[in-house]
């Protein structure tokens, strides 16, 4: 397979993959050319002093958000956006890699138009080809375990990456592929849709007649995706959501706790790069989630410290390239993908003995824990239910034994976190437990 190919190693910037300078010993970063004006960044912060410690992938959402802008500075990443030390980072204990995909994301970048990834498989063989070079190039990281974690739409191209590691190694990509963590992600889009109104009503957020316009808009979004329309589906998506905002007085999709979240504006970010992408649905829908989806990864605050002494410290970014710059078209021309499900990729790794780790947030509504739980118990893997059976048990921080922080259930290679207290972004929400988490998946004897 071309996108294979074993002369993506240590190249040009027109050619492959480029290390950075690094600031502290072993911590490394550069782009990867992986189709033709088609280049994804990474981000490496190596483990302390341990050799055989896992290697982490983290991938976040949108599709158009940066896991080497939002994922480092404001969740995981051993620095915070003020440039302070995290109290509860994932760096140092493990190998933490952070990439900027789809080509677009943050850094990432492509100098054609047409070069932006359309389809789910094409994003995930982009990152394929990025992991491939990476392990060329350092070969001790084939010999430890591997991990990919994810969180919203990022869980969809972990599963797919994932997958695709499954068909190409160890032949064409050489890696100990350990797991996959999936956290609050968009696996299967109309389980989360279904289960939003139920969800909002037994918590006191929409009543009897709310309950009943957000039922009916999600049967549209239904309708649409069970008649494989799914371009229709998105713009129903679109105005489901709008429905919730007003239904709701705009709750947070985020974090129903985190207070008002203004509705979006039809007239709110309108760029050219949304309205003229052709062959895409124009206007309001596809505006409205972007603004709702990929804009709150990109606060000024952490653009202008992207734009300015990261870039600095990075050195390899092109004069021409701005972090996030590109992000709606990103977001744009994956439209059509946004509400295909993935569940049969989930089942096609579990029937391969990969392990697979489902977390989701308590307070999450864009992806709330019932409709992930109605994914899984959909599953056809044949240990399911064997996993039904299962209760969960409680888990508990440090800093408050007494106080439940979390549940967790696993049979066979699938496991369920259930988080609580947290929102969308579980370590933004719950630091230490989600660092915890990290333990639990990544450390047997943990």
């Amino acid at each position: 397979m071309e996108w294979m190919r074993a002369a993506v190693l240590l190249l040009s910037l027109s050619g492959g993959l480029v290390a950075g300078r690094a600031a502290r010993a072993g911590e490394d970063w550069g782009y990867v050319s992986v189709r033709d004006g088609a280049n994804l960044f990474w981000w490496l912060y190596p483990a302390a002093g341990n050799s055989s410690a896992p290697l982490v992938l983290w991938l976040q959402g949108g599709p158009g958000g940066s896991s080497c802008g939002y994922g480092n500075f404001e969740e995981i990443g051993p620095l915070d956006v003020d440039l302070k030390p995290r109290e509860f980072t994932w760096a140092g204990g493990v190998n933490l890699l952070f990439v900027d995909s789809p080509v677009g994301a943050g850094f990432s970048y492509t100098t054609d138009s047409g070069a932006f990834a359309r389809n789910l498989s094409t994003a995930a063989r982009d990152t394929v080809f990025l992991l491939d070079a990476l392990f060329r190039s350092k070969p001790l990281l084939q010999e430890v375990p591997f991990y990919i974690f994810a969180e919203s739409y990022g869980g969809k191209l972990a599963a797919a990456i994932g997958l695709e590691l499954v068909k190409a190694a160890p032949r064409r990509v050489k890696c100990r592929l350990a797991g996959v963590a999936l956290g609050d992600s968009w696996i299967s889009p109309l389980d989360s849709v279904l289960s939003w109104g139920p969800y909002l009503h037994s918590t006191s957020l929409l009543d009897d007649l709310g309950l009943a316009e957000v039922s009916a808009a999600a049967a549209k979004v239904q309708a649409a995706v069970e008649g494989g329309d799914y371009l229709t589906a998105t713009r129903l998506w679109a105005e489901t959501e709008s429905i919730v905002e007003r239904c709701t007085d705009g709750v947070n999709f985020y974090n129903i706790l985190n207070g008002r979240k203004a509705a979006v504006s039809e007239d709110d970010g309108v760029s050219d790069g949304v309205s003229a992408s052709p062959g895409l649905v124009h206007g309001a829908p596809l505006v409205a989630l972007f603004q709702r989806h990929v804009r709150p990864l990109q606060a000024d605050r952490l653009a202008a410290l992207m734009n300015g002494p990261i870039r600095a410290k990075l050195k390899v970014i092109p004069d021409f390239v701005q972090w996030g710059a590109q992000s709606e078209q990103v977001f744009a021309n994956m439209e059509g993908d946004f509400m295909k499900p993935v569940t049969g990729v989930v089942d096609r790794l579990l029937d391969a003995g990969v392990n697979v780790t489902v977390y989701n947030g308590q307070l999450d509504l864009i992806v709330d824990t019932l409709g992930q739980e109605a994914w899984v118990r959909g599953l056809t893997w044949r240990g399911l239910p064997g996993y039904l059976q299962q209760r969960w048990r409680p888990l508990y921080t440090r800093s408050r034994p007494g106080t439940t922080a979390a549940f967790y259930k696993q049979h066979q290679n699938l496991a369920f976190l259930w988080v609580l207290r947290a929102g969308h972004m579980v370590p933004a929400d719950q630091g230490e437990m989600a660092l915890q988490m990290l333990r639990l998946v990544t450390d047997p004897q943990h």
